[in-house]
C-alpha cells in the first residue's frame, strides 16, 4: 500500500508528533484529496544515514545548539528533507554543470542609478613629449604604451622588431623569473600582418602592434590554457576570451600566456614559483605573479590581470608595477576562468599609470557572455588638475604595519599637489566574514576536482591552499553564506557614505580590511610605485611554517613599495589622473630591477 506525504510525516516524526499536536489518521486514502498542497521532507530518502551523534558533532561546526529531541527529529528526516539537493549530485537526474554555467542570480555594485559613473567617456592624453628611438634594447623593451605606439606609427621600428625584442627578453630571463607557461607562436606572423597593414594606411590606435601577456586564465584559442594548475595543464580552448578578442581587434600581439598560483592563488603553479625581479629569492606574489614580473622585468609592454581578493594589488606592489582593478563589471570576464563569479575582475598591469589606462579604455564595455558586465562611461583626463579633490586617508592605518614612510609621504605628497587630505574612520565590523562569499562560490566552481580528488594533484596542499579551502567550504551552511551577503550590502551602503565626503581613499596596499571591503563591493584601486623600502628577509604569500624557507638579507635589500589610491564606482578616471600627478612628482616609476 502507498505511503501519502501525510502518512510519511506522521510516521517520520519518531513519537515527536504527539507533541506537536499530530496524530495518525486510520483509513487516510492512498492519494491525499484534491488541493493538497505538496509538503517539505516528502521525498524519497536519499543520501547518508546520519545519527543524531552527526548532528550533535556538526554542531559544533556551525556553532548551533540543539536539543535532543530536535536532533532526533533532524536525524530521521535528514534523507527526506535533503533527497532534491542529493539527486543534484549523486541522483538518478543529476545534471552536470560545466564552467560556461554561471549562477543566474547576479551581483550589482550599484546601490542606485547615480553610482554608474561619470555622465561621458574620454580620453584625454597627457601628449608628454617622445623622443627618438633609442639604440638599446632595453630601453626599448621599458619604454611606454605612448613611446611605443608613437616609434610603431612612424615606422621607427616595425612591429615584427618589436615582437622580437620582448621575446629574445623572454628567451634570455624567464629561466631566472619562471613567469612564462606557453610562447604564442603565432606571434610574429601576427606582428607582420600588422605591419602589412600600416603599410596600407591602416592604424588601429595606441595598441596597434604592441605586444603583451595574459595571465593564463585567458581562454586563447588553440593554445593551452592552464589556468596553472596540474588538472588543467593540457586544457586547450577553443575560442578566445573577449578580452583576448578586443586587444586583437586593437592591434596588440599575444607573446606569452604569464602564470599565476594554482587556480589564482598566491605565486606557485605547476612549473614552479615565479620569482620577483628586485629580489629573486622570493615570490613575486599572486595570483597575477607572472604579469606582475614580466611586466616589471620588460619582457612584455603590458599584462592583463585578474583579481578577486587582492590577486592584483599584491604583485603589483612588490614587483613595482602599476595595476588597474576596475570597478566590478567594467571589464568582461568572458573566457576567463572563474573563481568567484561575484567578486573576479581583469584588469591592466603595466609600469606607469597612464597605461593602465589606455588598456584599460580598449577592454572595457559589457558583453553578452557576461551578465555581470556593465555598460559605463570612462572620463579620464591627463591634463587636468588635481587641487582641490579630496582624498580620504585612515589615520591610525598609516601609522601601523603594513603602511610604511612610503605611503605616509605619499599623503603629504598630495596635499603638496593641492589635494585636501580628510580623516576617515570604517565602522569596527568583522570584514572578514565576507570572504564566506568567496569560499563558498569558489568551492561551488571547483566542485568537481573537490569531489573526485583531482585538487589533490595540486603542488600546494598547506592549510592556506584552495585544496583545504575547497574541501572545508563545504560545510559552510546557505545560511550563513546569505548573511554575509546581507553584511555586503550594508557594507556597500557604509562606503557609499564615506564616498559622500571624498573623492579618493589612499589607503596602505595590503591592508586586510580594505582588501576584503572593497574587493567584495567592487570599487576601483590603482596600486603603483610610490618609493622604495629595506626589506630585512623574503617576503611570502604563503603563511609561514617549517617547510617555508626564509632568506635574510644582510645588508637589507632595497625593493620598490606601491600605494593604493581607491575611487568610487566606474570612477577609474579620477584616480588615474591623481595617480599621473603623483607619479610625475615622485619620479620613482622609471627605475628598472637590477640586471634586467
Amino acid at each position: 500500500m502507498s505511503t501519502t506525504r501525510r502518512d510519511f510525516l506522521t510516521q517520520a516524526a519518531l513519537g515527536l508528533g504527539a507533541a506537536a499536536g499530530t496524530t495518525a489518521i486510520a483509513g487516510t486514502p492512498a492519494d491525499p484529496p484534491p488541493g493538497t498542497p505538496p509538503a517539505f521532507g516528502t521525498g524519497a530518502g536519499m543520501g547518508p544515514a546520519v545519527s543524531a551523534h552527526t548532528f550533535l558533532e556538526a554542531e559544533k561546526l556551525m556553532q548551533v545548539t540543539l536539543t535532543a529531541a530536535e536532533r532526533a527529529q533532524a536525524a530521521h528526516s535528514w534523507r527526506a528533507s535533503m533527497s532534491a539537493l542529493y539527486e543534484r549530485r549523486t541522483g538518478t537526474k543529476s545534471v552536470p554543470l560545466s564552467e560556461k554555467n554561471a549562477p543566474y542570480s547576479t551581483w550589482d555594485p550599484r546601490l542606485s542609478p547615480a553610482d554608474g559613473g561619470p555622465a561621458r567617456s574620454r580620453f584625454v592624453a597627457s601628449g608628454a613629449p617622445v623622443g627618438a628611438l633609442p639604440s638599446n634594447e632595453a630601453d626599448i623593451a621599458f619604454a611606454t604604451l605612448s613611446e611605443l605606439s608613437h616609434w610603431i606609427r612612424t615606422r621607427a621600428i616595425s612591429c615584427e622588431q618589436l615582437t622580437r625584442v620582448y621575446l629574445d627578453r623572454i628567451a634570455r630571463f624567464d629561466p631566472k623569473l619562471h613567469c612564462i607557461i606557453n610562447l604564442n607562436p603565432a606571434a610574429l606572423e601576427r606582428a607582420r600582418a600588422l605591419d602589412a597593414e600600416l603599410a596600407q594606411g591602416r592604424y588601429r590606435g595606441p595598441l596597434h602592434g604592441i605586444p603583451w601577456g595574459a595571465k593564463d586564465l585567458l581562454d586563447t584559442a588553440g593554445l593551452a590554457t592552464t589556468w596553472g594548475a596540474e588538472p588543467f595543464r593540457h586544457r586547450i580552448p577553443t575560442e578566445d576570451a573577449t578580452v583576448v578578442r578586443r586587444l586583437e581587434a586593437a592591434g596588440a600581439v599575444l607573446i606569452a600566456k604569464l602564470s599565476l598560483g594554482a587556480l589564482a592563488l598566491n605565486d606557485i603553479w605547476f612549473g614552479g614559483i615565479t620569482k620577483n625581479p628586485w629580489a629573486l629569492e622570493e615570490g613575486a606574489s599572486g595570483s597575477s605573479a607572472g604579469p606582475g614580473a614580466a611586466t616589471a622585468a620588460g619582457l612584455v609592454a603590458f599584462s592583463i590581470g585578474s583579481e578577486t581578493g587582492g590577486s592584483i594589488v599584491s604583485p603589483t606592489m612588490r614587483c613595482g608595477i602599476t595595476g588597474l582593478r576596475p570597478t566590478f563589471g567594467r571589464v568582461p570576464r568572458t573566457g576567463a576562468m572563474t573563481l568567484c563569479w561575484s567578486l573576479d575582475k581583469l584588469g591592466p598591469m603595466t609600469r606607469t599609470v597612464e597605461d593602465a589606462v589606455i588598456v584599460l579604455d580598449a577592454i572595457r564595455g559589457p558583453d553578452t557572455g557576461d551578465r555581470q558586465s556593465i555598460e559605463a562611461h570612462l572620463d579620464f583626463d591627463a591634463t587636468a588638475p588635481v587641487a582641490g579633490l579630496r582624498v580620504g586617508y585612515i589615520d591610525a592605518w598609516m601609522q601601523e604595519s603594513p603602511a610604511t614612510h612610503v605611503d605616509r609621504a605619499a599623503l603629504e605628497t598630495l596635499r603638496g599637489l593641492g589635494l585636501r587630505p580628510v580623516p576617515v574612520t570604517l565602522p569596527d565590523w568583522p570584514y572578514g566574514s565576507l570572504n564566506t562569499i568567496l569560499f563558498a562560490e569558489s568551492a561551488a566552481a571547483f566542485e568537481d576536482i573537490t569531489l573526485n580528488h583531482a585538487i589533490d594533484t595540486l603542488r600546494e596542499q598547506t592549510d592556506d591552499a584552495w585544496p583545504n579551502t575547497f574541501r572545508q567550504s563545504r560545510f559552510i551552511s546557505a545560511v550563513d553564506f546569505v548573511q554575509a551577503d546581507r553584511l555586503r550590502r550594508r557594507v556597500c551602503e557604509m562606503m557609499a557614505e564615506l564616498f559622500g565626503s571624498v573623492d579618493l581613499l589612499l589607503v596602505p596596499s595590503l591592508r586586510d580590511e580594505i582588501l576584503t571591503i572593497t574587493n567584495h563591493t567592487g570599487h576601483p584601486s590603482l596600486t603603483q610605485r610610490a618609493g622604495f623600502i629595506d626589506i630585512a628577509a623574503t617576503r611570502s604569500d604563503w603563511a609561514p611554517g617549517p617547510t617555508r624557507h626564509v632568506t635574510n638579507y644582510s645588508p637589507p635589500r632595497r625593493v620598490p613599495h606601491g600605494i593604493t589610491l581607491i575611487g568610487r564606482l566606474f570612477d577609474e578616471g579620477t584616480i588615474g589622473r591623481v595617480g599621473l600627478a603623483l607619479e610625475r612628482h615622485l619620479k620613482v616609476a622609471a627605475e628598472r630591477p637590477p640586471g634586467f
